[in-house]
């Protein structure tokens, strides 16, 4: 084919015009019968005019063709290439699934950090030269240094030498790396999918929330850790610890961006799924739009909720140590609760009148913070049952499409695990695999959950474009 081009393009200027016009054109540019002979040669050199006229066009259009001349685009073809798609692309889901459980395995990590005692070994914040550690003995021989100064040295390890505080620094280096990685690796593809075009505008503001997120988590973390570094925040003489509001926060917030990536993804994948089948997806949205279904959903939602208290509550166990007290179940001392008086102590009222004698010991009495906690915790187990067995009602049954009833199933499960793994933490006093297992726990039920949740949901675009693609399919040709 190359060797012909060249032949072509010369041969192209010599071909008659009238060769590149259709039959039709020519014969509706034929002139009518005219009554004069003066209209009759206006008539035919018009014809001549416009012949020759759609044959320049034409021959130009042949001539651009075979010497690779460019043609200009469409003003709608791009604008349509610079517009969002209706639904974003599977690989974009892919990648916010892993991400979620990427952020999943630093809060286990986290957890371990925690009770390791590693995360104040690092005295200072630096959000890019620190992502490496030290690398002579002189770098390390500063690093101790600057430990050494801190209260948690002079209370609790005083005794420490430059080998054990390695190891420390090494759990809460890797936590803050894992943390820098999570963030370059979801910032940076965000900026390329959106670049491209390879999510809808709904997605492209999620992915914008997301990254806002993530680098205020990394602020709240640095917050946190200073609270441990200044004496003036404990009690003097006292087990040195982060703020427990402090930890509760930075908590928070990562299961926040847990749930938020997971849930984009989960959204992204449903829409394509509801997309291949729009019958079976009409059915799907007929029985979950039930006014039987309603009820079932409303209390997800509270659940959801619930779950997420009582995981705030965990954190300022945490945070207080409170799970080293009362290590029983389901007794706490000599009854149900502690006495009265050690629930409502005045020792943590900070105001002469009393007035924040209430709130004071739910937040920071480590008695009263350990049973707010149990009674969340049971509370969540008992709400979960009782959930399931309305599940399993007739009408409520019947309506409820198959994958809901797995994944209250499968909620089930995950609580009765969360609450033999609770029990065993505070029997056991604690230990390091337990605990680290508890907190695990408590994001997978959150997850299980929230997939419950959303499996009873379909975002209003989601119906719009089932309803467009039902309408189109059913039209006729």
């Amino acid at each position: 084919m190359s060797l012909l081009l060249p032949g072509i393009r010369r041969t192209v200027p010599k071909l008659a015009p009238s060769r590149f016009v259709c039959r039709q054109c020519l014969r509706q540019q034929q002139p009518h019968a005219a009554s004069s002979r003066i209209l009759r040669s206006l008539h035919m050199r018009f014809a001549s005019t416009t012949t020759t006229k759609t044959g320049s066009e034409s021959q130009a259009r042949f001539a651009r063709y075979f010497t690779s001349t460019a043609v200009p685009a469409n003003a709608s073809v791009q604008a349509a290439k610079r517009a969002f798609p209706e639904t974003s692309s599977k690989p974009v889901a892919y990648w916010l699934i892993g991400s979620a459980a990427s952020v999943f395995g630093i809060v286990v990590f986290g957890g371990l950090t925690r009770l390791t005692e590693s995360g104040l070994s690092i005295t200072e914040w630096k959000p890019v030269t620190g992502s490496l550690p030290p690398l002579t003995q002189a770098d390390w021989e500063s690093e101790f240094e600057k430990y050494r100064a801190s209260p948690e040295f002079h209370l609790l390890n005083s005794h420490m030498d430059l080998d054990e505080f390695k190891k420390i620094y090494f759990m809460e280096w890797t936590h803050r790396l894992w943390g820098r990685v999570i963030g370059l690796s979801f910032v940076a593809p965000a900026i390329y999918f959106v670049a491209r075009r390879r999510v809808s505008p709904r997605i492209a503001f999620h992915l914008l929330g997301i990254s806002a997120l993530i680098g205020f988590q990394g602020f709240i973390g640095w917050w946190m850790v200073k609270s441990g570094l200044r004496d003036d925040l404990f009690a003097p003489g006292s087990h040195p610890r982060v703020s427990q509001y402090r930890l509760a926060a930075h908590l928070a917030t990562a299961f926040v961006c847990y749930s938020w990536m997971l849930l984009a993804g989960l959204s992204i994948l449903r829409t394509h799924r509801l997309l291949a089948d729009p019958a079976a997806a009409s059915k799907l949205l007929t029985a979950l739009q039930s006014p039987t279904v309603a009820p079932f959903r409303r209390s997800v939602t509270a659940l959801t909720v619930l779950v997420f208290t009582t995981v705030l509550s965990g954190a300022l166990v945490a945070g207080l140590d409170a799970g080293l007290i009362y290590n029983e179940f389901p007794k706490m001392g000599l009854g149900l609760t502690p006495p009265k008086s050690e629930l409502w102590d005045k020792f943590y009222s900070r105001k002469e009148d009393g007035s924040d004698l209430w709130w004071r010991n739910m937040l920071e009495n480590p008695s009263l913070v350990q049973l707010d906690h149990r009674i969340l915790a049971t509370t969540t187990f008992c709400a979960i049952l009782a959930l399931f067995a309305y599940a399993r009602t007739g009408r409520v049954a019947a309506a409820l499409p198959k994958d809901a009833r797995k994944g209250m199933m499968g909620v089930v499960h995950l609580v009765c695990l969360q609450v033999a793994l609770g029990i065993s933490t505070l029997i056991y006093m604690v230990p390091i695999s337990l605990a680290a297992a508890h907190q695990a726990g408590s994001l997978a039920l959150l997850t299980g959950v929230l997939v419950l949740g959303h499996r009873l949901r379909v975002p209003k675009s989601t119906l719009a474009m089932v309803q467009k693609r039902m309408a189109s399919a059913t039209r006729p040709r």
